[in-house]
């Protein structure tokens, strides 16, 4: 019967939480698929430790383990070069876009990482410290470069953002 019951909630949880998880896995590691699959595997550990984590932190708990798995996932990666560059779309003067994902791979992935907790997920200073286990000062850095470093680059942002 207890076993019944832990994997009862645990399902529910996953139920409740997993797309949650996976949208910030994609804010950080900028591919859907990828970020199902890390979403997958960090659902694979914590299921592994629910019977020892408390259920006022579960949530902290599981971001952290997607974080965690997400910049393990970016710093194993491996670019792969091609021989040609695909097509892409002209953009016309008159419409400037802003291109979010461009600019949010401006940002290495610890930076991602604060930028999805703190505005993607709402978060406090104090829950992203606690989720990334880093001080709430590091937290404060990393988000004001973070934003410096989008506002420099993103001179698209500021035109998308006055009225017509």
């Amino acid at each position: 019967m207890r076993r019944e019951r832990r994997e009862a909630e645990f399902t529910e949880f996953y139920l409740t939480r997993r797309q949650a998880l996976r949208r910030t896995a994609y804010v950080i590691v900028r591919d859907w698929h990828t970020a199902e699959d890390l979403t997958q595997q960090s659902m694979i550990k914590l299921y592994a430790a629910w019977p020892r984590v408390r259920r006022d932190t579960v949530d902290a708990f599981a971001r952290k383990i997607v974080v965690n798995e997400c910049i393990s996932h970016l710093r194993r990666r491996r670019e792969v070069t091609m021989g040609h560059l695909p097509d892409r779309a002209q953009r016309s003067p008159e419409s400037p876009e802003l291109d979010v994902g461009a600019a949010l791979d401006m940002l290495p992935p610890r930076q991602r990482a604060v930028v999805a907790l703190r505005y993607l997920d709402d978060l406090s200073v104090v829950d992203v410290a606690l989720a990334l286990a880093v001080t709430e000062g590091t937290v404060k850095s990393q988000t004001a470069k973070a934003l410096a470093t989008l506002r420099t680059h993103v001179s698209a942002l500021v035109l998308a953002e006055e009225p017509r």
